[in-house]
């Protein structure tokens, strides 16, 4: 069982003036400007958590406008989400010194809500590949960094 007021489930946003990721070599995802979005995924995370993720990345303002503020969000950039299956967003390390990771979800539901959010972003999206053991390339832009969650029926 899950503690109460932990995360059901989370990205961690990093806005990019490229980023690729690279699976045993061979180019798996690509884009240009835009986000890379760590997907962790709890087990309490459901579709709607993944819907309501996949807005928030979309609608977010963390593009300069013409003045340089932060006022335009990725699809008004017209720029790309990379998405990237991360479940180590969920690593416990408040005890011993290897990481635990039984907050995350199997890998079944796993992958299930990773698509789902995919799917739900209304922007163009690369992936990386799911279980897969990759490296991502990018250049940070900002940097900005920006961690989203659902928690316990919130939406932080």
């Amino acid at each position: 069982m899950v503690a109460s007021g932990r995360p059901s489930m989370q990205v961690l946003l990093q806005r990019v003036a490229w980023a690729d990721v690279r699976v045993d070599g061979d180019v798996t995802g690509r884009i240009e400007q835009g986000l890379v979005a760590l997907v962790g995924v709890g087990q309490r995370s459901t579709a709607d958590d993944a819907q309501w993720l996949a807005s928030k990345t979309a609608a977010l303002r963390v593009f300069g406008d013409a003045s340089g503020r932060m006022d335009r969000s990725v699809a008004e950039q017209g720029g790309s989400v990379l998405a990237i299956s991360q479940f180590t967003l969920y690593g416990d390390v408040r005890k011993g010194r290897r990481p635990s990771f039984t907050a995350a979800a199997d890998p079944a539901q796993g992958q299930r809500l990773f698509e789902e959010y995919c799917d739900a972003l209304p922007v163009p999206v690369a992936r990386g590949v799911f279980g897969a053991h990759m490296r991502i390339g990018l250049e940070a832009d900002g940097p900005v960094t920006l961690l989203l969650r659902s928690e316990d029926g919130q939406r932080t």
